[in-house]
């Protein structure tokens, strides 16, 4: 038995898993454990996790490896503030003794961290992004693309994958950079860069492009193959400091939003126009590729992967049979990508390729069981009343619960590794009612009214109510609401958020306003106990759709345990909770919901993202 730990952190949405025998065992995000968003310190908590569930010691692993190389990390650094100076050496100057005293001596430090003296490997960034993309998927071979802000010196690679080899042909180079490009709008709009850029992504179907033409004109020059040249005087990042300069202000005619102050029509509009560059950018990478490859099959990993919009229209639009996004796409999912590759490379290890892929669902990390006398412990310590139901009866419980319009918060099984839940730790609401989105955003997760929702639809359904080309198994995929679901609307006279006050479906709640849905697509294989869950909700209304989104509040990473369960169930206005085969009534609970009082030092304990 060969154990080998992949470690990602220091940098955002530290992670680490765990692969034995090439089968991937355990995967998670430190943030989890210790409920800060995107936590990018050292994952002790994820390695404890997964060194505890597999039954190893850190003695007993056998390779250790980072997802990242650090040397050639502060190389980029350095360069890079030697090409800017004198600009670049101020912020140089701030990051060099951090660099100096730690990261630079990055073998030593993770040894420290984990408490042992003992050789660490290291996989480049972007490899590891391409081995967490390929060697999961369900191709035996394929073509691969990585995109996101940067690696080392990669911002984008693209190669190919056959059986156990990794072969990566060409590289974008910083500072030229889809994903840098991307932050920068995210910045300029007022969202927070490494977290908000599903946000400028929601905001973009509410605006028009009308700065699209002035992007490609004047910041960024898009070559045919996808690779681009950014003109970097609208950019401050290279030098460390800004994403954007006042050149950048100066030519979309204002300064940056404000974080928190009312969202206007122009950043609707910017949002609408580097989204349609994303997607240019994308599909011209996927059609170079496929000229040079000759593949049907594309696979995908890097943040920009995540969004979901541009893969969507890349699935739509771009010359693949098939394509697979890594649920992981980010920086967590570089640890799983270290660990395969090392396994696969550098030991040179077979690879078989697992139906319907080797994710497991991406249902990776720390159990809720159905039953467990410490969860029946702790909740009762909180005061907390519920029945004890077997899994068909709860399957149907929640099934009528939400054809009645309750709102069910689902925390059940094997946690979900990457940034979407997809199940286990899920809020659940009827995908017919008009008032759902709403009553979510505004009562449950206390975010933004225009953020869209994502539709679990049963796989052999999706055709009926998306027009899509393939599965959507981890939430990756953006594609319209077919004609036969839709109703005709008139928004001549609404612009922005007002287009909201539209009902646009059958299925309105997952409808965004340009008729698109974030499609996950339930089978059987996957996700039996959701696959039961919408059969029942099937029976009983004839409907195939529900809504789906993560059981959390605005700034809280996604529930992990029980405890995080209920106290966010108490905190919010869900109507039902399932914990393990625990069914909990808010209208039974003996503690009140949380005041307004209450409820604003409860979620000051979380970071606005």
């Amino acid at each position: 038995m060969t154990s080998i730990l992949g470690i990602s952190a220091y940098y955002h949405d530290s992670a680490a898993a765990l692969v034995i025998d090439g089968n991937i065992v355990g995967a998670a995000q430190e943030e989890r454990f210790t409920r800060v968003k995107g936590d990018s310190s050292f994952p002790h908590h994820a390695v404890g996790w997964c060194l505890h569930f597999a039954g190893l010691s850190i003695e007993d692993v056998d390779h250790i490896v980072f997802y990242e190389r650090p040397l050639v990390h502060f190389e980029r650094l350095m360069m890079s503030s030697l090409f800017t100076a004198p600009r670049g050496l101020r912020s140089f100057i701030h990051i060099l003794p951090d660099w100096l005293t730690r990261k630079l001596w990055l073998e030593k430090e993770i040894a420290k961290e984990l408490g042992i003296d003992r050789k660490i490997d290291f996989v480049d960034h972007h490899r590891s992004h391409a081995a967490s993309a390929f060697y999961p998927s369900p191709f035996s071979q394929a073509a691969i693309l990585t995109v996101d802000g940067v690696g080392e010196w990669s911002t984008a690679t693209w190669g190919v994958g056959t059986g156990n080899e990794i072969e990566l042909k060409q590289e974008l180079r910083f500072p030229n950079s889809l994903g840098l490009l991307y932050s920068a709008f995210t910045y300029y709009c007022g969202f927070k860069i490494n977290s908000g850029e599903y946000k400028l992504m929601g905001l973009a179907p509410y605006g028009r492009p009308l700065y699209a033409e002035r992007i490609l004109q004047h910041v960024v020059h898009l070559m045919d193959d996808g690779t681009m040249l950014l003109n970097q005087d609208y950019f401050g990042y290279a030098t460390g400091l800004v994403s954007t300069t006042a050149r950048f202000h100066q030519l979309f005619e204002g300064p940056p939003r404000q974080p928190e102050t009312r969202i206007t029509q122009r950043e609707m509009d910017l949002a609408a126009s580097i989204q349609v560059v994303i997607n240019e950018a994308l599909l011209r990478m996927g059609r170079f590729i496929h000229y040079k490859t000759g593949m049907n099959q594309l696979v995908l990993a890097g943040g920009v992967a995540l969004n979901c919009v541009a893969t969507g229209h890349l699935s739509t639009a771009g010359p693949f049979d098939q394509i697979w996004t890594q649920p992981a796409a980010g920086d967590a999912g570089g640890a799983l990508g270290a660990a395969l590759s090392f396994w696969h490379r550098d030991l040179n290890q077979p690879r078989l390729t697992a139906k319907p892929d080797g994710m497991h669902g991406a249902f990776l990390g720390p159990d809720i069981p159905p039953e467990s006398p410490v969860d029946d412990a702790v909740l009762e310590a909180m005061g907390a009343v519920w029945d004890a139901l077997d899994e068909s009866e709860l399957q149907t419980r929640i099934a009528t619960d939400i054809a009645a319009g309750k709102v069910v918060a689902v925390a059940r099984g094997r946690m979900e590794f990457g940034p979407r839940a997809l199940g286990a730790r899920s809020i659940l609401g009827d995908a017919r009612s008009d008032s759902m989105q709403t009553r979510m955003n505004l009562k449950v997760k206390f975010r933004e009214s225009f953020r869209p929702f994502a539709p679990m639809v049963l796989a052999e359904d999706a055709d009926r109510y998306f027009d899509c080309r393939q599965e959507s198994p981890y939430m990756l995929l953006v594609y319209p609401v077919t004609q036969s679901q839709r109703k005709e609307v008139s928004d001549e006279k609404l612009f922005g958020i007002d287009l909201l006050k539209q009902s646009r479906s059958q299925i309105p709640a997952i409808t965004h306003v340009d008729y698109s849905a974030r499609l996950q697509t339930i089978d059987a294989a996957r996700n039996p106990f959701v696959y039961g869950v919408l059969s029942s909700f099937k029976q009983q209304t004839g409907c195939s759709v529900i809504v789906n989104t993560s059981f959390n509040v605005r700034g809280e990473p996604i529930v992990n345990t029980a405890e995080d369960a209920y106290r966010c169930f108490m905190a919010t206005e869900i109507d039902t909770l399932i914990v393990g085969n625990r069914y909990l009534e808010r209208t039974r609970q003996p503690s009140p919901p949380l005041d307004e009082t209450a409820r604003a030092q409860w979620l000051q304990r979380f970071e606005l993202d």
